[in-house]
């Protein structure tokens, strides 16, 4: 990636632009989350089927995530961006005025839609716009992004939804999107663009909207759905499998392919790209699964189960500008790689958790966590991004940055059903001990009274809890094994690597 000659009146004011718009992208996948309940209640509807509020977001999002790079070349970085806030800005506000949960659905499908090309266009332009030795900085402003708005998603849209009402969480991107409009396009607008008329491929749109528009449906509702023991989950997966290996051979031979699949032939792309998908996936897991664990076992409430959660933010914040600053010093491996055997090591801790554990050593964990996720994000995105020419940056961002929302639907539900299964597991195998013979059960039944319905369903309470924690515990461990192993996929990447502001090779 060579250093391009622009450079905005204020740089400040441009990475203050890109990155709200970016904050306000990421929070929207997870504000609506907690305020479901309360928008099914006010529309009418089951929760059931106020869950398409968060899918159809998901569904829309992820097709446009690989077509950013088409769409970059087509109309300009700067042009795509701005037209990508001003139309998330637009039907945020229509999302908030909806009267009818199909209007709401529809809306948050557009709403998914243009945030697509947000966040991998905050990532081009900053890079194109920072100096070579300055572009870590630009990365660790988005890897702080990425981490924090998340945590505070949930906690917004509670605090949100009890304090006012549920269309305020859509409410609140439109001042920011304007604002984040306005600095953006005064900072940018004459930044040099080379626009490309590429024909439109068609056959790949079609391919991708099908394959991929199901994959992400069929993630979002397996689990409601029972997975394989619905006719639908099953008709679904195979259109949608045959389609993207469909997709995958037309775009390998295509001459102007809608998605740029040839990029894996650079083999830091590739390494990279697989440790940050893989890497996000087990942050998304374990930040998914352990408020859930709260709430369900401990008796968290939603906003004291986010509060044990949001630690995890304080040490990227800090710390995410230091790395970007210095991370040229070292080979960016060892900081990569440095990151999950911290990870690892917060998930092997977690795994000695109890159900007597109390809020200080969850935050605790958390706050440690969070020195893994500070040099995860910018050390991983450079190296994949290092072998990359600069007319492929836009590309590869846009790729990689789908994969990792895909990795993280993937997590999410894969996290849920497997934590459900050995539940299920371990509730079986303590039941076979739970006897009227066993002197610990009968000792249990006198401090209840003796024998009785109640004493026997406030057993089964104790049995279940201790289920789901063996449960947590299995995930736990299994995350921990996970990260220990990715530190051997990101040293299959070769150095030079772009943060150390020389141009990159061919490395295949």
């Amino acid at each position: 990636m060579s250093d391009n000659t622009f450079r905005p009146a204020s740089m400040l004011l441009a990475v203050v632009g890109l990155s709200l718009a970016t904050f306000m992208q990421v929070l929207d996948t997870t504000i609506a989350n907690v305020a479901l309940p309360t928008i099914s209640g006010n529309l009418g509807v089951s929760s059931e089927q106020g869950t398409w509020v968060i899918t159809s977001f998901a569904v829309c999002n992820a097709i446009a995530l690989p077509l950013t790079g088409w769409m970059a070349r087509r109309f300009g970085e700067v042009k795509l961006f701005l037209a990508a806030v001003v139309l998330f800005v637009l039907t945020s506000f229509l999302c908030g005025i909806a009267r009818s949960m199909p209007e709401l659905v529809v809306f948050r499908a557009l709403q998914g839609f243009f945030a697509g090309p947000l966040y991998p266009m905050a990532q081009t332009l900053l890079l194109a716009i920072f100096p070579s030795a300055k572009r870590g900085m630009a990365l660790a402003l988005l890897a702080m992004v990425t981490v924090v708005a998340p945590i505070i998603g949930p906690i917004a849209g509670g605090w949100i939804t009890d304090s006012y009402s549920w269309p305020w969480i859509f409410f609140i991107n439109v001042p920011i999107g304007i604002f984040a409009t306005l600095v953006v396009w005064a900072q940018l607008r004459n930044k040099p663009e080379r626009i490309v008329h590429q024909p439109i491929d068609y056959i790949g749109l079609a391919l991708l909207v099908l394959g991929v528009g199901l994959l992400q449906v069929v993630l979002d509702k397996g689990n409601d759905l029972d997975w394989f023991e619905s006719n639908f989950i099953c008709i679904s997966t195979a259109i949608s499998v045959v389609a993207l290996v469909a997709l995958v051979i037309w775009e390998l031979t295509d001459k102007h392919p809608i998605i740029n699949l040839r990029l894996f032939k650079y083999r830091n792309f590739t390494f990279g790209t697989l440790a940050l998908v893989l890497g996000y996936s087990g942050f998304f897991g374990i930040n998914l699964l352990l408020p859930q664990w709260l709430q369900t076992q401990l008796g968290y409430t939603p906003v004291w189960a986010g509060l044990a959660a949001a630690p995890i933010g304080i040490l990227p914040v800090f710390l995410s500008p230091l790395v970007g600053k210095y991370a040229h010093k070292v080979d960016l491996r060892l900081l990569a790689g440095g990151s999950f055997l911290v990870i690892g090591a917060s998930c092997f801790v977690r795994a000695t958790f109890n159900t007597e554990v109390d809020y200080r050593h969850i935050a605790e964990i958390q706050v440690f966590m969070g020195l893994g996720i500070a040099l995860f994000f910018m050390p991983t995105t450079s190296i994949l991004l290092s072998s990359l020419p600069p007319k492929d940056i836009a590309d590869g961002s846009g790729l990689a940055t789908f994969l990792r929302v895909l990795g993280g639907s993937f997590a999410s539900s894969l996290t849920t059903w497997l934590w459900h299964r050995r539940e299920i597991f371990h509730h079986a195998q303590l039941t076979e001990h739970v006897t009227a013979y066993n002197p610990t059960t009968q000792h249990y039944l006198d401090q209840l009274g003796g024998p009785s319905q109640q004493a026997y369903a406030q057993i089964d309470r104790v049995v279940e809890a201790q289920a789901y924690m063996l449960s947590t515990v299995d995930y736990f461990t299994l995350m921990g094994w996970i990260f220990v192993g990715l530190v051997l996929i990101i040293w299959m990447a070769k150095p030079p690597f772009a943060a150390k502001g020389a141009p990159s090779g061919g490395d295949h």
